[in-house]
């Protein structure tokens, strides 16, 4: 499995990931022209993407939707409630709508619900070949249930929004700064490190900080508290990384 970060914060996010059966975009929130030409950049025709995957509907996430799908062979995959937000998609020709999981012959895929003021919001789990990423961004907090089910994959690529300190004596007003603290919020520094701590193990090679916000983090912090928070685990192996605004990261192959 190949996955490359095309794009990731509040001015947008894109996600490429490669299987042995299929190519895949997570969420297409940029222009087109940016997105074709970041896919061309690492050698790939966005032609060539057989899904779409949502992780839900804000416009950081689905800005380049309609003009992306239009006229292309891809499938969009989305949960029902999504469909339901979603407007002026009749243009989009193949759409597959999920209650659970998305059901696709090849591809080992599931979802998790997330905590998000965006209605439905879901997080994602593929594996491959002994290899899996987790795959986790816009979430005020992340249910313990889905510990166990998370635990011990060899990427994640997890949202790492603000600083607490930053956000609350930042310019942001103090309604938007309840709301991206909230449980309907963002993840902060502090709690991706102590969900990381729970989740990450011997298995893990990888970690890519997505959704940095440009106003209340910087990567020099997310990276210094996730790996405070992550003291006591052995790091030798793992590589963490933030994931860029405005281009592509590294091409991990897992």
């Amino acid at each position: 499995m190949k996955i490359c970060n095309l794009a990731s914060g509040s001015t947008g996010n894109s996600t490429y990931i490669k299987t042995e059966k299929f190519q895949i975009l997570i969420d297409l929130g940029k222009t087109k022209k940016y997105l074709v030409e970041q896919l061309a950049s690492i050698g790939v025709n966005y032609q060539d993407i057989d899904y779409v995957f949502l992780t839900h509907t804000h416009d950081d996430h689905i800005s380049a939707l309609n003009v992306f799908l239009k006229d292309h062979k891809a499938t969009l995959v989305v949960s029902r409630d999504m469909y339901k937000q979603l407007k002026n998609i009749n243009q989009i020709e193949h759409v597959l709508v999920y209650d659970d999981n998305p059901v696709i012959e090849g591809l080992n895929i599931k979802t998790y619900k997330m905590s998000h003021d965006a209605g439905d919001t879901r997080a994602f789990v593929i594996e491959e070949n002994g290899a899996s990423l987790v795959y986790i961004t816009d979430t005020g907090y992340l249910n313990g249930k889905y510990f166990n089910s998370l635990k011990g994959k060899t990427a994640y690529y997890i949202e790492c929004n603000h600083d607490i300190e930053m956000l609350t004596h930042g310019p942001y007003p103090i309604y938007l700064q309840k709301r991206i603290l909230s449980d309907l919020g963002h993840l902060s520094n502090k709690f991706t490190g102590m969900y990381l701590s729970k989740l990450i193990d011997n298995n893990t090679n990888y970690i890519m900080l997505m959704h940095l916000s440009e106003k209340n983090n910087t990567e020099q912090i997310a990276l210094a508290t996730v790996t405070d928070s992550l003291r006591d685990n052995d790091l030798s192996k793992i590589k963490i990384e933030c994931c860029k605004p405005n281009t592509h990261g590294d091409v991990i192959n897992i």
